[in-house]
C-alpha cells in the first residue's frame, strides 16, 4: 500500500521603548511582587503581557521565550534508529523503533522514561501511530507474509482489526473511547477509509474516487467522532474532507488545485496541507471550514506540513526546502522553527514534529549527533 505526501505562541521577551532603554530596569524594579506575578500568570494564556506608563508611553512584555528541553527517546535494543509519531494527554508517546540489527522495526510505548517493545503482528515492520489515555496503540504491522494489517492494542498485545474485504488495512488515529482510523483495501481493491468502532470497521466512502489507485484516507478523529482525511473526487484531484455523522465533507484548498487533511482537535480545528495559488504547498488551520495558510519558516518557496494540532489551535509540522527538514510549531500567529527553541549544542536536529498534546509536549523525529531517534519536547 502506498502513502500520500502531497504527510505557546513563544512568549517573547520583547522591550518597546520610546524612551532610552536603560529605564526597563527601574521600571521592572518598580512593580510590585504582585504585579510581577500576575504578570508571569497571564503568560500562559496571553500571548503578550503589556504594562502602560503614562505620560511617557512605554510597552514592556515580561513573558519570556518559550522554549523546550529534549529528551532522546532512545532505541530497542541497540537499534540505530527510532521516530515518535503519537503522544496522549499523560505524556504516553508511540511511534517505531528497529532492533540492534536494524532488520526489524517494532512497535513501542514510552512512558516514564522507559521503551517498552510491543512487537509486530508477525511481521518485520510496526509502528504505532496513535495512542489514546488509556494507553491503547493504534497503528499497522506486517504480518509473516508482509502484507499490512491495522492493530489497535489490548494490554500491551497488538490485536488485528480486519479489513474492508481486500486483506489489507492501515491505522492512524485513535480517540479516547477507542475508535481508530485509517484505510483499508476493499473488494474490488480499491483504498477507502474507515473508522473502527465496538468491534466493527465501517467504510466511510470517498469524494467519488474511481481509480482504485487512489489513495483515500482517514487520519485524525476526535472524541466526538469528527474525522479528517484525504479522498480523491472523480475528477482525480484529491481534497481533504471532514466526516461527521454519516456524511463526508470536501475541504477547500488555499488557492489551488489539491489539500489533505492530517489531524483534527476537540473544538473541529484541522490542519493539514494545501496548495496555494502559485502552486506551493503550504500548512493551515482550518476553523469553521476556512483554511488559514499558516505560512513558511524558509521563504514562500518551500513547503511546509501541519501535522498535529491541541485544543488550544497550536499546529505543529515539518519545513521542507532543498532537502531540508525542519520541525516546526505554529502559534500565536507565528511559524517558528524549533530548532531555534532548544538549547544550543543540544546535537539535535529535529526534522519532523508529529503530535502535540494539550500540555504543548511535542513529539517527532531527529539526528541527534548524526542518528536518527524520537525526540519528547517539554515547554519551559
Amino acid at each position: 500500500m502506498k502513502e500520500l505526501y502531497v504527510q505557546e505562541r513563544a512568549l517573547g521577551f520583547d522591550i518597546l521603548l520610546t524612551i532610552a532603554p536603560t529605564w526597563h530596569g527601574k521600571i521592572i524594579g518598580a512593580l510590585s511582587s504582585a504585579a510581577k506575578r500576575a504578570v508571569m500568570n497571564s503568560c500562559a494564556s496571553l500571548s503578550r503581557a503589556v504594562l502602560v506608563f503614562l505620560p511617557t508611553l512605554i510597552l514592556v512584555s515580561l513573558c519570556p521565550a518559550q522554549t523546550y528541553t529534549v529528551t532522546d527517546l532512545g532505541t530497542l535494543r541497540g537499534g540505530s534508529s527510532s521516530g515518535a509519531k503519537a503522544i496522549n494527554a499523560g505524556g504516553e508517546i508511540t511511534g517505531y523503533a528497529f532492533d540492534s540489527n536494524d532488520t526489524v522495526s517494532d512497535v513501542f510505548l514510552y512512558n516514564n522514561s522507559t521503551m517498552t517493545d510491543l512487537g509486530t503482528l508477525g511481521g518485520t515492520s510496526g509502528i504505532g501511530n496513535g495512542i489514546n489515555l488509556s494507553g491503547q496503540v493504534a497503528g499497522y504491522s506486517t504480518i509473516a507474509s508482509g502484507t499490512y494489517r491495522a492493530f489497535l492494542s489490548s494490554g500491551g498485545k497488538l490485536i488485528d482489526i480486519g479489513d474492508l474485504g481486500g486483506g489489507s488495512a492501515v491505522a492512524y488515529a485513535l480517540n479516547d473511547a477507542g475508535q481508530v482510523v485509517g484505510s483499508a483495501v476493499t473488494t474490488d481493491g480499491s483504498n477507502h477509509p474507515f473508522l473502527y468502532s465496538s468491534g466493527q470497521m465501517t467504510d466511510l466512502g470517498t469524494l467519488g474516487s474511481r481509480d482504485s489507485g487512489e489513495w483515500n484516507t482517514a487520519t485524525g478523529i476526535n472524541k466526538f467522532g469528527v474525522v479528517v482525511g484525504t479522498s480523491y473526487d472523480p475528477h482525480g484531484n484529491f481534497f481533504g474532507f471532514i466526516w461527521r455523522n454519516g456524511t463526508m465533507t470536501k475541504m477547500g484548498t488555499l488557492g489551488g488545485a489539491w489539500s489533505q487533511g492530517y489531524a483534527v482537535n476537540n473544538k473541529n480545528q484541522i490542519t493539514g496541507v494545501a496548495y496555494t495559488a502559485n502552486g506551493s504547498a503550504h500548512a493551515y488551520l482550518a476553523t469553521g471550514g476556512v483554511l488559514k495558510d499558516l505560512g513558511t519558516i524558509s521563504g514562500p518557496n518551500s513547503t511546509t506540513w501541519g501535522f498535529g494540532i491541541n485544543d488550544a489551535g497550536l499546529v505543529v509540522g515539518q519545513s521542507t526546502f532543498q532537502s531540508t527538514y525542519h520541525a516546526f510549531v505554529y502559534s500565536g500567529g507565528k511559524m517558528k522553527d524549533l530548532n531555534k527553541m532548544i538549547p544550543v549544542g543540544s546535537g539535535w536536529v529535529l526534522l519532523a514534529a508529529n503530535a502535540v498534546n494539550n500540555a504543548g509536549q511535542i513529539v517527532g523525529e531527529g539526528l541527534h549527533n548524526g542518528k536518527q531517534h524520537g525526540f519528547l519536547l517539554t515547554p519551559q
